[in-house]
């Protein structure tokens, strides 16, 4: 039976059938045979997690676990973890129902509903929310209830409600940046704010860690004699979710009242302003073009700085680069604040800190050297123009590079304030790291548009496991070296291998 068109069921199965076809897109690229492959594999990792999870559990099941205060404090706090990236996710999809689904123009010119659809869509980023945290979580919520009984798969719907509740933050968050900072400015804000919101309370746990406990382990503040006795009573309402994780059938009712009742809430005050929003977003192309030229007096500059000049404009201008890289950034302060405290001690900081910082490096620059290589909207304005190809991708690998330099260099000369040779190792290997990433993106380069970023695994699998291999070598090389071993030379020979048989896996030019 066929929906009527422009009903709630109607937009639900058209929102349905565009998931499915972008996920199918992101998994397989539009091969079947890479479908069934990734299935496959997908299979066997889920597989060893369950037995991952299960390794970890058994011990603490087998001691009968019990809503003492101590596990209320520790699955609170690992819970909020969670939580904040979960609420970072959901403010970035309900930024992108605003500004990056090209159907918006089609669709509000008609006679349908936009509060249907706008219900519809942020439903959907619930329901996705939710069911990729679900997916992440199920190993070890799957062994509690082998464990320790059925009544932990109350854990599921908790997660649910959990995921209802960001998105009615998120749309909160987002309606709010629009009536007060303006369409033209909520992206970006939004990005700031999700980046901040996803990675703000992990480190902020992280450093607490560090500065009572010299560790990186985030668990450690949770299972602390002193916050466990600072805990509010086990009365608390603060423990509702966690109670509901475990089982607890009054308080599951309640987070799922609180959690869905705030999302039907943020639906109805909000849908009645999505289309003049949505149109105020997708307007601002034209807007921009209305403003006046900066007045700037033209400069003479070689062709590689010219060139390199363009590179940064463009990352500078991408709407999403910032949600993809500011957590990355961010990441960096917890090594910051370790080698801050343990200024002038040898003792294992440095073989924390420098792999950390050299797998960032990596990382970032195999993202920026995408959307500078294969992310070229102009690609057919850069082929024709009278500049050798040399030189153009010489120019973009040194606009990466650079940016990557100057991200790094305020960690390496805090690293040099503690240890020399220490900064000596940590810039050659994340020079290296950055470089190997930048080489392969170069290698498996491809003619795609930067909405594909997100996409960008799907072009090449190869390019994408040589790319994080090398980035784990070289940081395993930096780990290695930091603590004197001559071991080091066999992890960077790995890495220089993983380099050659991503060579050797490039198509031809």
């Amino acid at each position: 039976m066929t929906a009527a068109p422009a009903t709630l069921v109607w937009f639900a199965r058209h929102e349905m059938t565009l998931a499915w076809r972008e996920a199918i897109a992101v998994m397989t690229g539009g091969r079947r045979t890479r479908g069934i492959v990734l299935a496959i594999v997908l299979a066997i990792v889920f597989f060893f997690l369950h037995l991952m999870a299960y390794g970890l559990l058994a011990p603490w099941a087998s001691q009968a676990i019990a809503p003492d205060k101590p596990t209320l404090v520790l699955l609170t706090g690992g819970g909020l973890l969670f939580w904040s990236v979960m609420l970072s996710q959901s403010l970035e999809s309900v930024t992108r129902v605003y500004y990056a689904r090209a159907d918006l123009d089609l669709i509000l010119s008609s006679p349908a509903s936009s509060r249907r659809l706008f219900a519809v869509r942020t439903a959907a980023v619930a329901l996705s929310s939710s069911l990729l945290s679900c997916l992440l979580a199920s190993p070890m919520i799957d062994m509690l209830v082998v464990l320790d009984g059925p009544h932990r798969l109350a854990a599921y719907p908790t997660l649910a409600a959990l995921g209802a509740l960001s998105t009615a933050i998120a749309v909160a968050i987002t309606i709010t940046l629009f009536r007060t900072v303006g369409p033209k400015r909520t992206r970006l804000v939004a990005q700031i704010v999700a980046a901040l919101v996803g990675a703000g309370f992990v480190i902020g746990i992280q450093a607490a860690a560090i500065l009572y406990y010299g560790s990186f382990s985030r668990f450690s503040l949770f299972q602390s004699a002193e916050v466990v006795a600072a805990a509010p009573d086990i009365a608390s309402p603060l423990w509702l979710a966690a109670r509901a994780g475990m089982g607890d059938l009054t308080a599951l009712g309640l987070l799922a009242a609180i959690g869905f009742g705030a999302l039907a809430l943020a639906i109805a005050l909000t849908a009645s302003g999505y289309g003049r929003h949505a149109i105020a977003a997708t307007g601002l192309s034209h807007i921009r073009n209305r403003r006046r030229p900066a007045a700037r007096s033209f400069r003479f500059a070689s062709q590689r700085a010219v060139l390199r000049a363009k590179e940064w404009r463009l990352l500078q201008r991408d709407p999403w680069l910032l949600s993809q890289t500011l957590m990355q950034i961010l990441y960096l302060l917890p090594p910051a604040l370790m080698l801050w405290i343990n200024y002038g001690d040898h003792a294992g900081a440095y073989i924390v800190v420098v792999p950390v910082l050299v797998m960032a490096a990596g990382q970032l620059a195999g993202g920026l050297a995408w959307l500078a290589i294969s992310g070229e909207d102009a690609h057919d304005l850069v082929v024709t123009a009278p500049v050798a190809p040399r030189a153009v991708l010489t120019a973009k690998i040194e606009a990466v590079l650079a940016i990557i330099a100057v991200v790094l260099t305020p960690m390496l000369l805090l690293l040099a304030l503690s240890s020399v040779p220490m900064a000596l190792v940590t810039a050659a290997c994340a020079t290296l790291a950055a470089g190997s990433a930048t080489t392969i993106q170069l290698w498996f380069r491809v003619v795609a548009k930067r909405s594909m970023f997100r996409r960008r695994q799907v072009a090449s699998r190869a390019a994408t496991l040589t790319e994080a291999f090398a980035s784990i070598l070289w940081a395993g090389t930096s780990a290695i070296w930091a603590a004197g071993s001559w071991l080091a030379i066999a992890t960077a020979i790995l890495a220089l291998g993983v380099l050659g048989l991503a060579r050797l896996l490039a198509p031809r030019r």
